[in-house]
């Protein structure tokens, strides 16, 4: 598991543990790959369970550039995650509530 007071979350990939956190350039990355769509939008299909392969592979990738990662979202084709599309799912919007939520008793200053 990622460290949630940093706002990361941890997925294996190919039997590699890697950290994965949305860092202000990571979100601005994520807005450009998303087109016309917004994080409001995005965040609105996590919450309704409406999201998509898509969705779910744009934040994985910025998650991944975020926590250091140098690779391309085609680098992720053919990449098995532990736990499959699920566990990428949830490590997804688990990355995306970590981003906008501070910890208990935090208030950001």
């Amino acid at each position: 598991m990622g460290n949630p007071f940093a706002s990361e979350v941890a997925l294996v990939m190919d039997g590699e543990r890697r950290v994965l956190k949305l860092t202000l350039g990571a979100l601005a990355e994520l807005e450009a790959a998303m087109g016309a769509d917004t994080l409001v939008d995005l965040v609105s299909r996590f919450e309704a369970g409406s999201f998509s392969t898509r969705d779910v592979m744009k934040l994985i990738v910025a998650g991944l550039r975020g926590g250091g990662w140098q690779g391309a979202s085609s680098d992720l084709l053919s990449v098995e995650i532990k736990g499959g599309p699920m566990a990428a799912a949830r490590a997804a919007a688990l990355l995306l509530a970590r981003a906008f939520m501070l910890p208990e008793g935090q208030d950001g200053v």
